[in-house]
C-alpha cells in the first residue's frame, strides 16, 4: 500500500515549523537593529540650517559660552533657541551687510522667527531636562559632542532608550566639575582609577542619584 503522502512532505513540513518561528523572529530583530541604525536615530546627519551658523567661530574662535545663547539650559527642560534680537546684537555691528546674514536681518525686521532645523530632536513620549543634567555636572560635551569643532552641527550620539539608560546606571563616567559643563576643552584625567575617584567625589558632591524607572523618561 501506497503512502498517504510523498515523501517531500517530510521536509515541507519540517520547513514549515521552522519558518514559522523563524520569520516571525528574524523580522523583529531585523526591527530593532534597524531603530539603532543612524537612518532612524539620525546620528552623524547634517541638516542643512536657513543661516549658515558655524559653532567652531563663535564657541572654538571668539570663546562665546553656550550658556550666552542657550540661556535656558541650567533653569528649563530645554536649552532655548536664541532670539534673533540677542543675534543682532552682534551682527548689527558685526557682518551687518554680510549677504549670509541677510535671512537674519529679514527675520529681525519682520519680527518673525528664524525656522531652525531641530538636530537633537527627541520622540515626543521621551521627556527629558536639561537643566538638571547640567546642574549635576553632566557636560554638553557628553550629549552633543565637540561642537565647537563641528561647521554644521549633527547629533554626535545616538540618542537611543539603551544609550541614555546606561549613562544613568554609570552616570560617573561623565560627570566634571560645575564650572566645566560647558567647557569644550575640559579633559577627564587619563588614569582609569583617578577618573572612577573623580567621579565618585563628584557624584558624591552633587548628589547624583539617576533614576533607571519607565515614568522618569516616560511620563
Amino acid at each position: 500500500m501506497s503512502a498517504l503522502f510523498p515523501r517531500w512532505t517530510n521536509t515541507f513540513a519540517r520547513v514549515a515549523a521552522v519558518s514559522a518561528v523563524g520569520v516571525p523572529v528574524v523580522a523583529l530583530s531585523a526591527v530593532m537593529l534597524l531603530q539603532r541604525t543612524p537612518y532612524v536615530t539620525n546620528q552623524h546627519v547634517e541638516l542643512v540650517q536657513p543661516i549658515q551658523f558655524d559653532h567652531r567661530h563663535h564657541n572654538w574662535e571668539e570663546g562665546i559660552d553656550c550658556r550666552f545663547c542657550h540661556a535656558q539650559v541650567e533653569t528649563s527642560a530645554t536649552a532655548g533657541i536664541p532670539a534673533t534680537s540677542l543675534c543682532m546684537g552682534c551682527h548689527a555691528q558685526v557682518f551687518n551687510k554680510s549677504p549670509r546674514l541677510e535671512p537674519l536681518r529679514q527675520a529681525y525686521f519682520s519680527k518673525t522667527p528664524v525656522a531652525w532645523k531641530r538636530v537633537h530632536d527627541l520622540p515626543d513620549f521621551v521627556y527629558f531636562n536639561h537643566s538638571i543634567h547640567v546642574r549635576k555636572g553632566v557636560g554638553c560635551v557628553t550629549c552633543h559632542g565637540r561642537v565647537d569643532r563641528m561647521p554644521m552641527v549633527y547629533q554626535a550620539e545616538p540618542l537611543t532608550m539603551q544609550w541614555c539608560v546606561d549613562c544613568h546606571r554609570a552616570p560617573q563616567q561623565h560627570l566634571r566639575p560645575l564650572d566645566a559643563v560647558t567647557d569644550m576643552q575640559w579633559q577627564a584625567p587619563v588614569s582609569a582609577a583617578q577618573r572612577a575617584e573623580l567621579g565618585q567625589r563628584l557624584a558624591q558632591a552633587n548628589d547624583v542619584h539617576p533614576r533607571t524607572a519607565c515614568d522618569t523618561c516616560h511620563r
